[in-house]
């Protein structure tokens, strides 16, 4: 299999007081399509959903580590998803990007929300994979918890591979794709772990996404998801007006990499549909 950041531009970014480690792919080249912006789960770098971004080749990706995370160095001052939202959007003037499609995983599917609420004029649909409101979500089981917590999953191969199934799990039990995986993850700072960490405390998207996530939105669950059960997924799609739920049957936490064919056809057939105002205009 190839590695997909060979295609990439990784530059070191310059934005809002932070400096970024992003990767971006296809951004020169034309396309019908929006490019897509994607969060990352927690603690997690660019090269972890790297292969998702030469899934869809034919649209532009950008991903970005966060402070203290991957190659990005470590946060000086603390963040919450209001200022890493703008952050963001600081980013995408900088590469000269306009509009986007925004995704986010776990952690991340939380920036997403907040992205795609913060910015409404510039995110046309929205892709949450594995993910909650926030603080007011159904918790998952205190074992996967309690090794989630732990950032030694990132530090010690060996402990992460003995508790990959308890923390994603059975539904990547018999996937080949475990090792790849596993060596394409950096282990995040500690600073940067715990500020990542600190940055959803007490933020919840809840009562915010009735009113402020207009956008069509695709939800993506797994049944089997240990760490964000399914009750989270349907708790999204209940608050968010325009939205649709997808079950990836026996998918753990990760069903991104046990599911993917799956999953990628799953986005490519959202992101690509005619949006109301072009379905009046067809």
């Amino acid at each position: 299999m190839s590695d997909p950041m060979k295609t990439a531009t990784v530059t070191m970014e310059e934005v809002g007081g932070r400096t970024l480690r992003t990767a971006c792919w296809r951004l020169d080249e034309p396309s019908e399509h929006l490019p897509i912006l994607f969060f990352n789960g927690i603690g997690a770098n660019i090269e972890a959903v790297a292969p998702l971004a030469e899934a869809l080749p034919e649209r532009a990706f950008i991903m970005f580590d966060m402070p203290g995370v991957g190659d990005s160095p470590d946060p000086v001052v603390p963040y919450n998803p209001f200022t890493m939202s703008w952050t963001a959007a600081k980013l995408l003037d900088k590469l000269g990007i306009g509009d986007v499609d925004v995704m986010g995983i776990s952690w991340g599917g939380g920036m997403a929300q907040q992205f795609a609420m913060q910015n409404a004029n510039r995110v046309r649909r929205v892709v949450l994979i594995a993910t909650s409101a926030g603080m007011l979500m159904m918790p998952g089981s205190p074992k996967a918890l309690t090794k989630m917590a732990n950032p030694r999953r990132y530090v010690d191969p060996d402990y992460m591979i003995k508790n990959f199934e308890t923390l994603y799990g059975e539904g990547l039990k018999n996937a080949d794709n475990k090792s790849g995986h596993m060596s394409r993850l950096k282990p995040p700072s500690p600073r940067g772990y715990m500020y990542q960490l600190l940055a959803m405390l007490g933020w919840t998207s809840a009562p915010a996404l009735p009113f402020l996530l207009k956008q069509e939105t695709l939800i993506l669950m797994g049944d089997d998801d240990a760490i964000v059960p399914l009750a989270n997924g349907k708790f999204l799609e209940m608050l968010i007006p325009n939205s649709e739920l997808k079950i990836m049957r026996g998918g753990g936490h990760l069903f991104l990499l046990s599911h993917k064919d799956e999953c990628v056809d799953a986005m490519r057939s959202f992101l690509d549909r005619p949006g109301s105002a072009e379905a009046e205009a067809a």
